[in-house]
Formats: structure tokens, C-alpha cells, sequence
């Protein structure tokens, strides 16, 4: 019996009764055999992170990240099992049509529709949009100049742990062409929320996040009702939310592994306004408020407990074959010389913050995942760098001063707008037709 967040177990054990036909086969009390919750199972925790004994010895962090590897969407997942009768494109445009015009102007608006867009127009309690509006504000800055540099090397990140990877590769969706959009959509949906109002009810990335939400649904559906490759002892629920903390959560974990280097323990005013933007953004992607803690030292400990009781594996025809047809995407719209020396640099950048921030700057460990970092790209940073992390300096002290502020904003929304624009008409889909078998 859960002891520490019953709410959310109930919430797990809901999915059945909600949607019987995609979650009435799975017993949602046994823990599958990725959970690592063994002294001597090899985790995805690094030993260099955190004490792995302590955190197994926490039975309320234990509890949360065992009951939140069972959760999908409650709301969402039901909607996204219409695509029995309804076409997927169907299912995108009532979801973008409720939106953009309420739910309303959905002719014959499903009853799971309704309920998936309610419970996001559900403002929690603890949320303070003025806060979220700076944190916005703030977001924007590395969204404008850090995140294109950045982006494939955090995404191929999530590649790195069999368990966590196979959904995706189950999909197909990180083959050919397919590779550059989706990397191409989740830059796009993290840099889209970062502009005035976007997280507004009827902003672009409320759309977007209710988007992302139906192609995660749509893959937990595919992948339990459509394919015979998934076994739920193994891998229980697919996309569960404690696989979606890590990239919704990331920008924070790095904040507090920051404030906590500076030997401090409470954020400071502007640092609560990011947490803010994050935590609203995680909550309307469907994250339970139960992982998305507040405080630096918390933040800290869901993201290592969260490894901690993750089962190591890295298998090269799953993950291995993530990675290496992310890495070769090419993500530029256009295929002029700019855009291949821009490619270029931006892989080289994408090398070197995956070695840096989940190889722990080790070469050797990067190379076995299929991620290599040689001389050339080492050539096209230290040519670059001081363009690109000088302006980037340059904006967040602008930003600072009062008088430049509006000014430096307004520069940083409309080279935002830019980037989206580069990143091309997200479709945020997930379609059976496109799944590829994989070994079992």
C-alpha cells in the first residue's frame, strides 16, 4: 500500500478505469524489470552523482519514482485511443481547433477531448503567472542563443538507456528524415513557449504542449494495443511521466547543481521565476506536481533518484541506432554553404555538451555510444565560441539593466520567431503506419 503519495497511486490505478481497453491488461501494481530498486542492480546513476545506497534507503523517494514509472496520461490517453475509429489527422485538428477556438468550436467535441483540455485550462493553486511571465523573460535568452547549439546533444541524451529509448525506437520516428523532425519539433516546442504569452490558454505553446501530450499518448496506444514487441513486465508503461521529467526538469537540475555549488539552498527572486516558467510548462505537458519539486536540494534528488532506479542498458541496435541517425540529421531548412558550415558547427557543439554533461567529459565513454568528438570540432568551437557565448554574455547583462531591457526582449522574441521559422511547421504526430519492428 503507498504510503507517502497515495494521490498518486490512485491516479496510476485510475488508468484502468478510465481506459480499460488500452490499460485493462497490465497490472499496474507489479513493478517491471526496468525498475532497479536492488542494492546490487545496475542503475543508469553514475557513482560519481550521488550515493546510490542512500537514495534506496529513502522509501518516499523510492515510493514516488516507483509509482510514477506506472503513470502515462490520464486525460490524454483516452482521447488519443479514438484513433481506433478516428484518423489521426482527425484527432490532430479537434486538438488544434480547441485550442486555438475553445472546445466549443469542436463539432461533436468527444467527451475525452473535453476532459483533456479542461484539465490543462485547470490552473493549478500554486502558480503565479507573473512569475511565469519572467521566467519566460529569462528562458528566452538561451532559447534565442544557446538552445540550437544545444539541443541534439540533449536529445540524443535521453537515447542513452534501453528502457527509456525503446519507445521512440519503436516508433521509427529517428530513421531518415524523420530524425531531423523530431529533434526539429522539440526545439521547436521548447523555444515556441518561451514567447509573451505563449503558455497563455489560447497561445501557441499551450497548442503545443497539448500536442506533444496527444503524440506521447499516441505512442503509449501504438506501442501497448499495436505492437507485439512491447512486454509491459519489462517495460511497464511506455512514456511514463518519470521518463518526461528529465527533459522538461533539466534546465532546473542544472540551476540547482549551480545554486547548490555557490553553497547556497533557497533560489534567489529570479531564479523562482524559472522554476515557475518550467514547472507550469511541465504541468501542462501532464506531469503530477509530485515531480516537479521547488527546491534546489529536491530538484537534485528526483533527478538522481529517477537514475538511481532506472535499470542500466544500452543496447546498440536500439539506443546505438538513436543515436548515430540523430547525430547524422541534418536539421538546417536549406542546403546552402552557410547552412552546411552552420550544421556543422552546431553538431560539433552538440558533441561537445554530450561528452560534457552525460559522459562526464570522457571521449572514450562518448565514442561507445556512438558519439565521437575529434580536432575538428574542438577547431570549430574555439573559432565560434567567442561569437556565440560573447553575444549570449552580452544579452543576459543587457537584460539586466532596466533602460536596455524592452530593447534586448524585443531583439531576443524576434530572433526566437527566427528559429522557429528554421525549425519548420511542427506536426507533433505519432502514426502506426510509420513503426518499425525491432528485435524483441
Amino acid at each position: 500500500m503507498p504510503t507517502y503519495y497515495p494521490g498518486l497511486a490512485q491516479r496510476v490505478r485510475s488508468q484502468r478505469e478510465l481506459q480499460p481497453g488500452l490499460y485493462g491488461d497490465l497490472d499496474l501494481d507489479k513493478q517491471p524489470y526496468r525498475l532497479a530498486t536492488g542494492p546490487d542492480d545496475p542503475s543508469s546513476l553514475p557513482s560519481w552523482a550521488a550515493d546510490r545506497t542512500a537514495i534506496l534507503a529513502d522509501d518516499r523517494i523510492v515510493e514516488l519514482m516507483s509509482t510514477a514509472t506506472m503513470l502515462g496520461d490520464i486525460v490524454a490517453d483516452p482521447f488519443a485511443a479514438l484513433s481506433a475509429e478516428h484518423s489521426v489527422t482527425s484527432l490532430v485538428t479537434m486538438v488544434r481547433r480547441a485550442c486555438r477556438e475553445g472546445l466549443e468550436a469542436v463539432p461533436d467535441t468527444p467527451p475525452e477531448l473535453v476532459a483533456f483540455i479542461s484539465a490543462m485550462e485547470d490552473a493549478p493553486d500554486w502558480l503565479d503567472a507573473d512569475l511565469v511571465r519572467r521566467g519566460a523573460r529569462e528562458a528566452r535568452i538561451p532559447a534565442a542563443l544557446l538552445a540550437p547549439f544545444v539541443t541534439r546533444g540533449a536529445f540524443i541524451a535521453t537515447f542513452t538507456n534501453t528502457y527509456a529509448a525503446l519507445p521512440m525506437a519503436l516508433t521509427g520516428a529517428l530513421s531518415g528524415r524523420r530524425a531531423a523532425r523530431r529533434v526539429n519539433e522539440t526545439a521547436s516546442f521548447f523555444a515556441v513557449t518561451t514567447l509573451p504569452g505563449a503558455l497563455d490558454r489560447h497561445g501557441p505553446g499551450f497548442e503545443a504542449a497539448a500536442m506533444v501530450r496527444l503524440m506521447h499518448s499516441m505512442v503509449r496506444y501504438n506501442a501497448l494495443k499495436r505492437s507485439d514487441r512491447w512486454d509491459p513486465d519489462i517495460y511497464g508503461v511506455p512514456v511514463p511521466q518519470v521518463d518526461q521529467m528529465p527533459a522538461g526538469m533539466i534546465d532546473l537540475y542544472l540551476l540547482a547543481l549551480r545554486v547548490r555549488g555557490q553553497g547556497r539552498t533557497e533560489f534567489t527572486e529570479g531564479e523562482r521565476a524559472q522554476v515557475e516558467f518550467s514547472r507550469y510548462r511541465c504541468f501542462l505537458l501532464g506531469l503530477p506536481e509530485e515531480l516537479l519539486p521547488t527546491t534546489p536540494q529536491a530538484i537534485i534528488d528526483v533527478f538522481h533518484a529517477r537514475g538511481a532506479l532506472l535499470r542500466a542498458g544500452f543496447d546498440d541496435a536500439t539506443c546505438g541506432e538513436l543515436i548515430r541517425s540523430t547525430m547524422a540529421a541534418y536539421l538546417r531548412p536549406r542546403d546552402t554553404r552557410f547552412d552546411r558550415i552552420a550544421d556543422a558547427v552546431e553538431r560539433s557543439y552538440s558533441r561537445a555538451g554530450f561528452v560534457i554533461a552525460f559522459c562526464r567529459g570522457s571521449r572514450r565513454v562518448a565514442r561507445g555510444m556512438g558519439v565521437t568528438l575529434g580536432p575538428a570540432d574542438y577547431a570549430r568551437i574555439a573559432v565560434t565560441a567567442p561569437f556565440i557565448l560573447g553575444r549570449l554574455l552580452l544579452a543576459t547583462g543587457a537584460s539586466r539593466i532596466p533602460i536596455l531591457e524592452p530593447a534586448v526582449d524585443r531583439y531576443l522574441t524576434r530572433l526566437v520567431e527566427r528559429r522557429l521559422a528554421d525549425y519548420g511547421s511542427p506536426e507533433f504526430v505519432s502514426d502506426a503506419r510509420t513503426y518499425t519492428p525491432i528485435a524483441a
